[in-house]
Order: C-alpha cells, then structure tokens, then sequence
C-alpha cells in the first residue's frame, strides 16, 4: 500500500495491483490512480490494472451518531498532526464545535475519502468515490472507540455492499 507517486509508477511498470491509502493520505491518490492506469504493463500476475483504495466508514442507525462516533478518528488526527500523537480517544460531543478553521481544513483534507452517517447517508457516498476513482475493491476501516459501534457500521457496510457496483 502506498501513498504516492513512486508506488503506483513502481506498480504499474511491475504490473502489479496497486493499493493507495487514501483513507489517510488522499491528496495525490487521483493522479496516482492516472499514473498507475496510464503506465499499467500487464504481466503474469495481471493482465489489466487492478486497484484498491483505503476508505473510512462511520456508519450508525443515525446521523448524529455517526457523526459522535467519528470524533474519536477526527481528534486522533489533529493530535497527530499537531505532533502529539495518542490513542484513539473516547468520542467527545460538540468537538468540530471547538476547534479552529486551521483544524478543520485539515480534517477536511485528511478525512476526504470517508462516509460518515446513517445507511443511507453511507451507500450513496461509496456509490459516489466508486463512480469518482473507478476503483476494483476498496478496504474499509473504521477507527471506532467503542467495540460494539464498531461492529455495527462494519454489519451497516457489509450490508450495503450487495447494493454497490
């Protein structure tokens, strides 16, 4: 998995599938997956370019409680960013509530390739980057406190994939 230019051009003259971690690291990965797919040579082990694409998904029987639960990923990034790293924190209500224009921009930024809501909300925002990044098979994560919660938008997705593609 990489998160730039030098992966999907190592890929593609491999002829390898490639995976981008664009649900961490999305800033480049539309010119990656062009690079990847112009310069793709087939091998052995591919005959055509072959692309996964990392995708966050907080999905609850809520909005409002997708939103809470999505806390926990949006506080871990901007501690990491601000150098001081941690756990995934508890969610906290009214976080987006307390921080600034220069945070949010980043959580804007960073946390572009992610669906965060209720079903609904969820399918048509796959639907969406599907449609968006022509990608073959995306690898879902949650960065979820709560075990439990977890589980539940992992039974959401898994439930809305039939419907996809």
């Amino acid at each position: 998995m990489g998160s730039s230019l030098f992966g999907a051009q190592l890929a593609a003259e491999l002829g390898l599938p490639y995976a981008f971690a664009s649900h961490f690291a999305p800033a480049q990965m539309m010119q990656a997956l062009a690079l990847y797919r112009a310069n793709f040579k087939p091998s052995a082990h591919l005959e055509k370019p072959y692309v996964m694409l990392g995708f966050n998904v907080f999905a609850a029987d809520s909005e409002e409680d997708a939103q809470f639960l999505a806390t926990s990923m949006q506080q871990a990034f901007v501690s990491l960013r601000s150098g001081h790293p941690k756990r995934l924190p508890p969610p906290e209500n009214g976080y987006m509530n307390r921080i600034g224009p220069p945070e949010r921009a980043l959580l804007d930024q960073v946390l572009s390739c992610s669906a965060i809501g209720s079903s609904d909300t969820v399918k048509l925002k796959l639907e969406a980057f599907i449609e968006q990044t022509g990608a073959d098979e995306l690898m879902i994560t949650s960065q979820i406190f709560d075990h439990s919660a977890r589980l539940r938008s992992y039974e959401i997705t898994a439930k809305l994939r039939a419907m996809l593609r």
